[in-house]
């Protein structure tokens, strides 16, 4: 008899997308994104698996070319002040969750800053990938607007 496969393994419309994090140490990654923005994890490791309200994301080590990618090395970020790809998270309320995760331990670059189109702020995980965590302003008329035209 055939096992099921885990849920995260089934999306629901056919398709899902994940967030893949190489870092440097999986479980200091797990535990941040675990206690600071409130991921489930779905599975410890090799790799890590968190579920972040209605996506995952995967937390992996470093590590050498694979036979299905016989050129490519798996490597975190060098430094925390480059961005080369950053996690973008959308909320109703910024203000309630930047407190939330400071509180748990997340260190944000900057408050919220209000820039007419969205409010936004950004903190960094333990390996330096960069959250942008925002709230919509006049963007969403300006998409209205395009949508409608």
């Amino acid at each position: 008899m055939a096992s099921e496969a885990p849920d995260y393994f089934q999306p629901e419309n056919g398709m899902v997308l994940t967030t893949l994090l190489i870092v440097r140490d999986v479980d200091r990654s797990r535990e941040f994104y675990q206690r600071v923005l409130g991921a489930t994890v779905v599975r410890d490791r090799l790799p890590a698996i968190l579920r972040f309200h209605n996506s995952y994301i995967v937390i992996n080590d470093e590590g050498g070319p694979t036979d299905d990618k016989p050129d490519v090395r798996a490597q975190a970020p060098p430094d925390s002040t480059t961005l080369s790809s950053a996690m973008n998270i959308r909320v109703t309320d910024i203000h309630a969750v930047y407190e939330q995760w400071r509180s748990r331990g997340g260190e944000f670059l900057t408050e919220p800053k209000d820039h007419g189109v969205e409010t936004r702020c950004y903190l960094r995980d333990p390996d330096g990938y960069l959250i942008e965590l925002g709230q919509a302003g006049s963007i969403l008329a300006e998409m209205g607007r395009t949508a409608t035209a």
